[in-house]
């Protein structure tokens, strides 16, 4: 006798909701004794190598308006290139950088910062460099899936010349929304969900 099989059915989607910080970064939304401190608001300590720099910026919707409850996650390599990954094969990662960061956007002005440093340069799958570049994902009420983009800096413009995931933007005026503003040691990356000045975002 062949046994009926129930199949359930998918749960429905859902966004992050208002609840997206208080299980990420209880601290900033006021509750304390969960974590010491959030995780991920700290990327470095004082014996981290490497350039310091900070990045600033917004999370922008269609109207041109900050999101103030979004929030940023960032993964990048550490000054030599290297990611603080087990699954990173081709050397040791600076063990004071974490690689990871986790920042709110303010509830005041919808600003994120993150204090970390300037990567080194990664191969691409193909073994030809990547530019230096910080990976963002992005989530806030309204956005079901999280978003994922990177920023590139103004002052690597030969790097980012010859960039694998840069040179595949078909529009080319488009590639300007993955290049943060300012100079070392201050960046400034705003995130356009929608409109004419819309980021990128990456199917990964």
């Amino acid at each position: 006798m062949v046994q009926e099989l129930g199949y359930l059915k998918e749960t429905a989607s859902q966004t992050a909701g208002p609840y997206v910080h208080i299980g990420l970064t209880p601290n900033f939304c006021g509750i304390a004794g969960v974590y010491e401190a959030d995780l991920g608001a700290s990327m470095i300590n004082e014996k981290t190598l490497g350039q310091r720099i900070t990045v600033n910026g917004r999370v922008i919707d269609g109207a041109g308006m900050p999101l103030r409850d979004a929030l940023i996650e960032i993964w990048q390599a550490d000054a030599g290139g290297l990611y603080s990954s087990p699954s990173e094969m081709r050397g040791a990662a600076d063990p004071n950088f974490t690689g990871w960061g986790r920042c709110p956007t303010g509830a005041e002005d919808g600003v994120f910062t993150f204090e970390t440093v300037k990567p080194g340069r990664v191969p691409f799958k193909d073994g030809r460099l990547m530019a230096p570049h910080i990976t963002f994902w992005i989530v806030a009420r309204g956005i079901n899936i999280g978003l994922h983009t990177r920023m590139y800096f103004p002052d690597e413009a030969a790097a980012n010349a010859e960039d694998p995931l840069l040179a595949r933007i078909e529009h080319r005026h488009r590639a300007e929304t993955l290049v943060a503003a300012g100079a070392a040691p201050s960046y400034t990356f705003d995130i356009h969900l929608q409109g004419e000045k819309e980021t990128v975002f990456l199917d990964i």
